[in-house]
């Protein structure tokens, strides 16, 4: 044999073979082995094979047996010995929870066929972003087993590029068009994508290349039929433990002249559901078209909700439906995908909450034991709800697009008290939560390791407070190493930035990691900036001042690209997560902190006094922290104001009309900002107006009826400065349904579980024929409702300001399915589709429409109402109605 091994070296393997006869079966140990090896299509090995008996070793481990009476086996068989795994969410059948970092090690894989991964979770689909007409991508999955080292399998991605598209959209050529344009004269704007030559289809044969972003690319592309092609994609492993391995597949797709259906299968994995496993379907835009939008947020419930009294998820049964029928493009989550509230109900955390000594409770350490506690908890709640159907459905459908919010981490993060959030516990759980957000919802390796204090609590008495001297505190902070601990048989990949995230100036003061904001262009003339408004929150801040600088200046670099480009984008949505154009309710927070709430809590600490009315952190009133997220709390009102301004200057540099997108409330509303009446600047040319589009929540219950009919009277007409209004449009016209959701006279919230859509008119050049002022159509210019000849003048906001806003609501045409997005003037059709009946598992929807307008801009900003306007015979005092209204308004101020 080594003389046989020698000669491969010097003559080569294909030298006349001296040393061995000429069949294999020499080689092969045994008939059983034999059949291991077809079986799991790995092949007998060869005679000079080196450092490859790990086959070998599965094939003796799997027929390896229990002596009779040992402790592995089962009475009256001889069992395998099976390595200790993961059975969680009760899938295990008569064994007892294991916990995370129980298995194997070193990569051997505990479950599945041999050469298979078993996957605990996935598919999840992700949009990453568009650069040079190319659409990038990924799909995730979480597999048992891992470890530090090599894995036996890697699990292998199919794509396949239909050029017809979706049936109810597909055109007669457009099978043709992917073909020609890849084969023919375009095929050098795409060059190698992935890994593949798009322009050399003729030779199929397999060619490993390397990416630009410095992964292992694709096998080359094959043709599979006229205007369809297929490429393989390798996994790429991001992180690994004994537990769980996470693997992503980096898709990269050419856009094409007409829209294109892409279809993706998974081998080298066995999926415990077959409809995960199954083919998955999505859909790529249209060069020249926009991406129909999905918008959802507070995606979980509440400790304590009655889950089934709310027939679960059941909304996402009404996505999937629209979604057969017109497929979306992207989902953008607005924060709250998931609640990880329990973690301090029946998780880890439950004995820290339970100290009553706040001075306690602020020094409890967080310990490496406590941290893999947590660790479990975050990972496990996550593959549990992300393995939800109908949620898990759509989410190997409908890519994702995320922002994170508090119960992303736990319920009111960066919301309380500084010296009580500055403690170790909220650092620690603050870095797991990070480290699975990443994983989950973008896809990324995360950071080596995370904030813990002292050393693993082998060492520490489990009634110590206080950490140990001898070991140094593990930080994020940019000068501090990984922790060799929290990286004993863990592999996490080392991978640059992606270009879409807005990276922070600095870590933030409770998660101690760069806040992570995303810009990314959603098809031909919409742009997304969602902003990371967790990391860098406190109570008196949302984010850094540094932050918003960083931001302002990469949204006006990527407009600038944009505008002078042949395609410059018109419609700008900006994700906030929570609501800017919202109600105040400053006299709730002023009650809620006032001294007659004191003696109270003095009740509540000693005796328990009040319940739920405290939270369990602090020991403030519960609903403080909500009502400290808002921007609307006076103690982020001066941020508000700026963020709002800044927006202005970009609608007005660029004439791109800004959408906002909020949640968190669990109700639904449209609020908007627009320039103070007594201006007479027409809607389509004001860069003030900005609707704010509240869609809250998909699946957590919604709050009592009496809590939206009080909002609706605070719903007052409020001045953001001199010369910007806003308020609450009224948009409901009837409740959904045959329940009474509202008073009669509140037609601007409703406390209804909903999502949203949005969805660009686009279906040619045409551009808007008239203008649009505050409450008045131009002569000639169409009415959303061909009844109504003229729109009336608006007294104020509560009216419609534009005839996209006339007959809001059920009646308006972008609330019909036949009529949504069909126009073509440019303007965005918004819906929010309401739930009729909670007790409906099917989960139908009530939908709501009103259509933004697109911004022509026209110096609308040199318009403006000043102080000394308003000053009784100034010689720069403007016509004695502006000057009143501009009086009016700086003696109201802002409420």
């Amino acid at each position: 044999m080594a003389s046989h091994y020698r000669d491969n070296i010097l003559h080569g393997r294909d030298h006349p073979d001296d040393h061995a006869s000429d069949t294999r079966w020499r080689h092969q140990e045994s008939d059983a082995f034999h059949r291991h090896a077809g079986k799991a299509a790995v092949g007998p090995r060869e005679a000079d094979s080196r450092h490859g008996s790990k086959d070998l070793a599965n094939f003796f481990n799997s027929t390896r047996i229990d002596p009779p009476g040992s402790a592995g086996s089962r009475t009256g068989k001889h069992q395998p010995i099976m390595v200790a795994g993961n059975e969680h969410n009760g899938t295990s059948t008569g064994k007892s929870m294991a916990t995370q970092h129980d298995g194997t090690h070193g990569g051997d894989n505990t479950a599945g066929s041999e050469n298979t991964l078993e996957v605990k979770c996935g598919p999840l689909l992700n949009y990453r972003r568009m650069e040079n007409e190319t659409w990038f991508g990924s799909v995730l999955i979480v597999t048992r087993g891992g470890g530090s080292g090599e894995s036996l399998t890697t699990p292998e991605l199919t794509l396949k590029i239909n050029g017809s598209g979706h049936p109810a959209e597909a055109s007669s050529t457009a099978g043709q068009s992917l073909g020609a344009s890849i084969t023919g004269a375009g095929k050098e704007n795409y060059g190698v994508v992935n890994g593949i030559d798009y322009g050399s289809f003729q030779d199929p044969t397999s060619s490993t290349q390397t990416t630009s972003n410095g992964t292992n690319g694709n096998t080359a592309a094959t043709e599979i039929g006229k205007g369809s092609w297929e490429v393989k994609i390798p996994g790429t492993r991001l992180y690994s433990d004994p537990a769980n391995t996470f693997w992503r597949f980096n898709l990269e797709v050419p856009m094409q002249q007409a829209e294109i259906q892409c279809e993706y299968a998974i081998s080298g994995a066995e999926f415990t559901h077959a409809k995960r496993g199954a083919k998955q379907r999505f859909y790529v835009p249209a060069i020249t078209e926009s991406m129909r939008i999905m918008f959802h947020s507070c995606n979980g419930f509440s400790v304590g909700t009655d889950e089934a009294a709310w027939s679960g998820p059941c909304l996402w049964n009404d996505v999937i439906r629209v979604h057969e029928k017109t497929p979306f493009h992207v989902m953008l989550g607005g924060g709250d995908q998931i609640y990880n509230d329990g973690i301090r109900v029946n998780g880890p955390l439950r004995a820290w909450t339970d100290i009553a000594n706040p001075k306690k409770r602020r020094e409890f350490p967080f310990p490496e034991s406590l941290r893999r506690d947590c660790d479990d908890y975050y990972v496990n709640n996550y593959i549990r709800w992300y393995g939800t159907e109908p949620f898990a459905s759509a989410n190997g459908q409908i890519a994702q697009l995320n922002i994170w919010d508090d119960h992303d981490i736990i319920d009111g993060f960066g919301s309380y008290i500084d010296e009580f959030m500055r403690c170790a516990v909220f650092k620690g759980i603050g870095g797991v939560a990070n480290k699975y957000y990443l994983l989950f919802q973008h896809h990324l390796a995360p950071p080596a390791s995370s904030f813990i204090t002292g050393r693993l609590s082998s060492d520490i008495p489990t009634h110590s407070p206080e950490p140990s001297e001898d070991a140094p505190q593990t930080t994020t902070a940019d000068d501090a190493r990984p922790n060799p601990q929290q990286l004993e048989n863990t592999f996490v990949l080392n991978e640059a930035i992606d270009s879409s995230y807005i990276i922070g100036h600095r870590p933030g003061p409770y998660v101690t990691e760069h806040s992570r904001s995303i810009y990314a262009r959603l098809g031909a003339r919409i742009a997304f900036f969602g902003l990371d408004a967790r990391t860098e929150r406190t109570r008196h801040q949302v984010n850094y001042p540094e932050t918003y600088e960083i931001i302002a200046k990469r949204l006006r670099d990527e407009l600038a690209a944009a505008k002078a480009s042949s395609s410059p984008i018109q419609h700008l949505v900006v994700l906030l997560g929570i609501p800017i154009a919202y109600p105040r309710l400053t006299w709730l927070e002023n009650i809620f902190s006032s001294p007659v709430i004191a003696p109270i809590k003095f009740l509540n600490k000693r005796f328990g006094f009040g319940g739920g009315f405290f939270n369990h952190f602090d020991g403030s009133v519960d609903l403080l922290d909500d009502l400290d997220d808002h921007y609307t709390a006076r103690t982020h009102k001066k941020e508000r104001l700026m963020l709002v301004h800044k927006l202005q200057e970009l609608a007005s540099e660029f004439s791109v009309r800004v959408t906002i997108l909020g949640g968190d409330v669990h109700l639904a509303a449209v609020g908007r900002f627009y320039s103070n009446p007594q201006l007479n600047v027409p809607i389509d040319q004001d860069h003030r107006y900005m609707v704010n589009i509240i869609s809250s929540a998909i699946v957590n219950k919604p709050p009592p009826q009496a809590v939206a009919n009080l909002l609706a009277k605070r719903n007052k007409l409020h001045h953001l400065d001199l010369n910007t209004d806003e308020t609450l449009m009224r948009f409901f016209d009837k409740d959904p349904g045959t329940v009474t959701k509202t008073s009669n006279s509140n037609k601007v919230t409703m406390p209804s579980r909903n999502w949203a859509m949005l969805t660009e008119n686009h279906h040619g050049t045409q551009i808007p024929n008239g203008h649009t002022t505050n409450g008045y159509a131009n002569e000639g210019a169409e009415t959303a409702n061909p009844s109504v000849e003229t729109i009336p003048k608006a007294k104020d906001g509560h009216s419609w300001l534009h005839k996209g806003e006339v007959d809001a609501g059920t009646t308006h045409r972008a609330a019909n399915s036949e009529r949504h997005g069909r126009d073509n003037d440019g303007s965005l059709d918004v819906c929010i589709r309401v739930e009729m009946d909670q007790h409906d598992p099917e989960g139908k929807t009530q939908p709501y429409g009103m259509t933004i307008p697109m911004l022509a801009y026209a110096g609308a900003a040199d318009q403006t109402l000043r102080k000394r306007d308003r000053l009784p015979g100034s010689s720069h005092g403007r016509a004695s109605i502006a000057s009143r209204g501009a009086s009016r308004g700086a003696s109201r101020g802002e409420a």
